[in-house]
């Protein structure tokens, strides 16, 4: 059956079926014609409108999508980019969302012993597992070369889950919402923001089913981050609220509260509100005074050597210059920085001072940090640092009448940003 037979069947007209999803008409249309299919985070209710278990509804969506030899150049999914993030991450993904979307049907007793088994710890080999996944990952100087491995390990955890009886599924959904976070990390380096808040709204359910709190409000953050990177501050403000009030019941020893801190800092920067940045950035700065063993190198990282860089590119936002230079400078020359170890991350610095020195009108040194940026991306194939760095095309202005600029300028605009 088709998604179009099933939504007449159930006396549904176009209009009225995507109203009941809160969706345009023309969205219904595309879906059952074949040309997109609905993302991820729309199919609970999807499946909740038309009578199905999400199982069922990943059958009907894939039975009604046009076939790739059909429509030559057709991606799997309808969002730019989304061809690097194959039909068999998605289907596993999407088994994952119906599993852990099950919980929900436990008795109070069931969950709560769910929950037990969270408190007495994850399974060892998914523990020790996704912890090497995570130092594979921060260590790759090309994230997308991990991608198989996270592959590999989404299709182990899924057959585990399949396999497990109900009231056995706790610490496998902390597991899940560990390792769909690192998925999701390595989609939104390569600028496929929709599959990473797709991947980071699935971690944050698995971890919510596992009383998980701080595993749980990390994932918000990264889901907020995805709004911060697309400017939309306000919205991504509302998701950091959530994060922290779930930070609140975590623990009190770890960096969660103060990660959420660091990056409402910079949603706040963007809409403007330097009092509630700065706010914002002294509660990150709190991390400081925490004991040895406050975040664990994986899904949780925030350990304040990175505050320098983070209060430098608020001050950017903020046009506060001086400061930021000043902070940014202190970034590269002490820490992990000045050590080699994210190769990303100090490629993001040497953008934030070349856009400095943009807005001085100073070509020396948007040459200068510009160019070690761009071979830094050139390394990396890091998405996020491509965009990062395509957004500072658009502060050269005259600029680019200095030969070095437009060479670099040039040189920018050839990078892929997936």
């Amino acid at each position: 059956m088709s998604l179009a037979k099933r939504r007449k069947a159930l006396g549904y007209s176009q209009e009225t079926f995507a109203q009941a999803l809160g969706v345009d008409r023309t969205t219904v249309g595309r879906w059952e014609s074949g040309k997109s299919g609905p993302q991820p985070p729309l199919r609970p209710r999807l499946a909740e409108v038309l009578q199905l278990d999400l199982a069922a509804l990943d059958r009907l969506v894939s039975e009604s999508r046009t076939p790739p030899q059909e429509a030559p150049g057709l991606r799997l999914s309808d969002h730019q980019g989304s061809e690097d993030t194959d039909d068999m991450i998605r289907r596993d993904f999407l088994r994952a969302i119906a599993v852990t979307g099950a919980l929900a049907a436990l008795t109070a007793d069931e969950a709560e012993g769910l929950r037990d088994n969270f408190r007495r710890g994850m399974s060892d080999d998914y523990l020790r597992m996704n912890s090497h996944l995570w130092q594979v990952y921060l260590l790759a100087r090309s994230k997308t070369s991990v991608q198989p491995i996270v592959r590999g390990q989404i299709k182990a955890l899924n057959k585990t889950l399949r396999d497990q009886p109900a009231t056995e599924l706790g610490s496998l959904c902390g597991a899940a919402g560990d390792l769909f976070q690192l998925a999701g990390e390595l989609s939104f380096d390569n600028n496929q923001l929709s599959d990473a808040a797709a991947f980071y709204t699935v971690a944050a359910t698995a971890s919510r089913d596992a009383g998980a709190y701080d595993l749980w409000a990390c994932a918000l953050v990264r889901h907020a981050y995805v709004d911060v990177h697309e400017r939309r501050y306000r919205e991504a403000a509302e998701t950091l609220t959530a994060a922290e009030r779930v930070a609140r019941r975590g623990d009190s020893s770890l960096s969660t509260r103060h990660w959420v801190a660091s990056v409402q800092a910079e949603a706040y920067a963007g809409m403007g509100d330097d009092s509630a940045c700065e706010r914002a950035l002294d509660e990150a700065e709190q991390v400081q005074h925490l004991a040895d063993g406050s975040n664990n190198g994986g899904w949780l990282r925030f350990d304040g050597t990175r505050l320098s860089e983070e209060r430098g590119a608020r001050y950017v936002q903020l046009g506060r210059f001086d400061l930021a230079e000043q902070a940014l400078q202190t970034a590269l020359e002490q820490g992990p920085l000045a050590e080699g170890h994210s190769f990303r991350r100090r490629g993001v610095v040497l953008t934030d001072l070349a856009a400095i020195g943009a807005k001085r009108r100073d070509p020396d040194h948007v040459f200068a940090f510009g160019r070690e940026a761009l071979q830094l991306a050139q390394e990396t194939s890091s998405g996020y640092l491509a965009r990062r760095l395509q957004g500072l095309r658009a502060e050269f202005g005259s600029l680019s009448a200095d030969a070095r600029v437009a060479e670099l300028d040039a040189e920018i605009s050839a990078l892929k940003t997936t």
